[in-house]
């Protein structure tokens, strides 16, 4: 489906401030991620990271930010969670752990009775690094 308002927009790539970059930018890169482009140095440093498909996640050197969470908000920030489209939920899950992700939600598939059309996923969340919630996600049906 195209989006009939903005030609051509898709999906670009997602941003997440980290806390320790180095220690983030380890995490991302043991699931698989590698540096398409980084730049900036010490705490202004920034790395765009290839997810495999020609996504992209942009990772923002942030030592200063404030993880905790008030009603779902973190130091003002809306972000809630990145997605990550994957074959096998449950291997992504385990991936992260041991990759250092701290559990937050283990593999459950989730039927949705939702419209125009009813789904079943496979999902999962960790917190990485930083504390950002990270969803592994896969459709497993799809009924109109």
């Amino acid at each position: 489906m195209s989006n009939d308002i903005i030609k051509g927009m898709g999906y670009a790539h997602m941003a997440i401030a980290a806390k320790d970059f180095d220690k983030s930018l380890a995490f991302y890169e043991a699931l698989g991620l590698k540096i398409y482009t980084q730049w900036g140095e010490a705490d202004s440093r920034i790395a765009l990271l290839d997810m495999g498909d020609g996504s992209l996640l942009e990772l923002f050197a942030k030592p200063d930010l404030n993880t905790d969470r008030v009603a779902g908000v973190a130091d003002g920030n809306p972000f809630l969670h990145f997605a990550f489209a994957v074959q096998n939920v449950d291997e992504a899950y385990r991936i992260a752990l041991e990759a250092g992700a701290t559990p937050y939600k283990p593999p459950v598939e989730m039927p949705l009775k939702a419209s125009p059309l009813c789904l079943t996923l496979r999902v999962a969340f960790v917190k990485g690094p930083s504390g950002e919630e990270l969803e592994f996600f896969k459709t497993v049906v799809k009924t109109i």
